[in-house]
């Protein structure tokens, strides 16, 4: 089964997806640089993504969502001390001397060097590191002895809400190269990560008494940090492709205000397409572009978060059978990834999530999100009076990684290096749960992006005849599962709908951390669980042997077949 390949859709019409050819390429960033003025690198400087994309001939300018921003948002007004800003790199004014801003002297920043030792692709495993990684330092004041453009003088003093012109840059232009969103005004922002970045997402579209629509199970943070707020999640079914869009439409089409309590229709969407969390299920190009259309046909608003974005692996082709050779070059891996919502939106109704967490670091605390220019703006309004700006250390260290060690094509390296490693650590789990998990009452399918693997529990076979409630069976098991020294997470903890359980039961584990050794040993102490649990036969002789490389090998008791589709059957 092949990935999905890019977006490539020719069309005029409002309720279409259109791309454009246009795409800036990996290999065009050096000549993009060459016409741009020298980088402004200041304390505080003033950084924006328009003087670092592209000009977007024959693209569309984005809709203006004022209706769909709430009242706290649209009443926020510029920061006064941060605009001031502005004036110290005003050509016309020379020598101005600064005795506006509250900034700090860096005379007196306790670091006078960071050093920070880093992988040179190709060459990324650890032990590469250690042997043939380089020594990266940073300087106080770099930019002044002409070493750098960026250093600590400017990156640990106060800085604008949009980020650091250095890290800015990089993203915008990974934005364009990966993405190349079809309209005119999109711009990027960094944050301090997608959590932080939902939750003003959330200060902006959300009032409280409304609904937001969502996957059925979702993220449960994401529905921890809007509940509060007054704002209840209405979830829509899922497949293994993740979120329908016939219940999408068929929610809205039929939404009955008085039936709940005078609520309007929702229009904001969460949805995390790739590896979703905690489904791992993909959305196809295909699904995609369904859900886009259905959210111009209901006037949508959709956050798009991606965190996995880069953690779509290659195909699952089971146990004992050749691995599909990996990307060939830069664009190869490009074009193998889903397109993203992101990619289709000619609106600019989308608000799309990236976060260095999953790829490089999750305490780094540094991601970025793209939207139009308006919701930018609004976005910046909100940052400026609560989160300020990302970690100046970090956007720092990442500088100094992404833009001075890797450039564009290294950074992409480093990205198909961890496509086949968390393919590995998929497969590793999977061959696992095929060797030891009672297919009498677990299934399964593949995860093709993520970090996650979703099992379902048939809890009807439950032999008990107390009468027990599906999560009450849901308890015991996952208490089981303690006993025999696996932890696994229920189900039910992501609900989108805490009040509804639904009818199907799944448990929820992760391969990104354990080493897999220890994942087929924990998946398997799941699988003597549920056998206790639903009084099923231990296997005879069937045990599972360990290659070198820690992942699980065919037995003696044999392997679960596979469809054509590459699904367990």
């Amino acid at each position: 089964m092949a990935p999905p390949t890019a977006l490539d859709v020719q069309t005029t019409s409002d309720t279409q997806i259109a791309t454009f050819s246009d795409k800036f390429s990996v290999n065009g960033v050096a000549a993009r640089r060459s016409n741009e003025p020298r980088i402004s690198g200041g304390v505080a400087a003033h950084a924006s993504s328009e003087m670092f994309k592209g000009p977007g001939y024959g693209k569309p300018k984005a809709k203006r969502w004022d209706h769909r921003l709430t009242l706290e948002s649209l009443a926020r007004k510029p920061s006064s001390l941060k605009g001031a800003q502005k004036y110290l790199s005003n050509p016309e004014v020379e020598g101005l001397i600064s005795l506006g801003g509250g900034l700090p002297s860096s005379q007196y920043f306790p670091f006078q060097n960071i050093d920070i030792k880093v992988p040179v692709p190709p060459h990324f495993s650890e032990q590469e590191v250690k042997e043939s990684g380089i020594v990266k330092r940073t300087g106080k004041h770099d930019i002044a002895e002409g070493k750098s453009i960026y250093d600590i003088h400017v990156a640990l003093n106060y800085g604008q809400s949009t980020g650091s012109a250095q890290i800015l840059r990089f993203v915008t232009e990974h934005t364009e190269i990966v993405h190349n969103p079809p309209y005119k005004d999109w711009q990027c922002s960094m944050t301090v990560g997608s959590t932080s970045a939902l939750d003003m997402a959330y200060r902006m579209f959300c009032t409280r008494g409304e609904y937001m629509l969502t996957e059925e199970y979702t993220f449960s943070t994401a529905a921890e940090t809007v509940r509060p707020m007054g704002v209840k999640c209405i979830g829509v079914k899922m497949d293994e492709q993740g979120l329908l869009p016939s219940d999408l439409d068929s929610i809205l089409s039929n939404w009955n205000s008085a039936a709940r309590n005078g609520a309007h229709k929702p229009w904001l969407l969460y949805t995390v397409p790739s590896g979703q969390n905690p489904t791992g299920a993909t959305q196809s190009k295909q699904r995609r572009e369904e859900i886009y259309r259905m959210a111009q046909k209901h006037d949508i608003y959709i956050l798009e978060d991606e965190p996995y974005y880069f953690l779509q692996m290659q195909p699952y082709t089971g146990p004992n059978a050749p691995d599909v050779p990996p990307p060939s070059s830069h664009s190869a891996f490009i074009d193998a990834l889903v397109p993203s919502l992101l990619s289709m939106d000619i609106d600019g109704r989308v608000m799309r999530m990236d976060s260095f967490s999953k790829v490089i670091a999750p305490g780094v605390r540094v991601g970025w999100i793209t939207a139009s220019e308006q919701i930018i703006e609004r976005f910046v309004r909100h940052s400026e009076v609560s989160t300020q700006n990302p970690s100046g250390t970090s956007q720092l260290l990442m500088f100094k990684l992404l833009e001075e060690t890797w450039g564009h094509a290294g950074y992409l390296d480093w990205l198909i290096y961890i496509r086949l490693e968390y393919t590995k650590r998929r497969d590793n789990i999977c061959y696992a749960c095929e060797k030891y998990l009672p297919r009498e009452v677990a299934s399964w399918n593949p995860p093709m992006a993520g970090m996650f693997h979703w099992m379902k529990i048939d809890w009807q076979k439950y032999p008990s005849k107390e009468g027990k409630s599906m999560l009450e069976i849901e308890d015991e098991i996952f208490h089981a599962a303690i006993d025999k020294g696996t932890l696994t997470s229920k189900g039910s903890w992501f609900r989108a709908e805490t009040d509804n359980p639904g009818n199907d039961m799944f448990f929820r584990t992760t391969f990104a951390a354990a080493p897999p050794d220890q994942v087929g040993q924990a998946i398997e102490r799941f699988g003597s669980a549920l056998r206790a649990v639903f009084r099923l036969e231990e296997p005879g002789n069937g045990h599972v042997e360990e290659a070198r490389d820690g992942h699980v090998e065919e037995a003696s008791n044999g392997l679960a077949k596979e469809g054509a589709d590459g699904h367990v059957q």
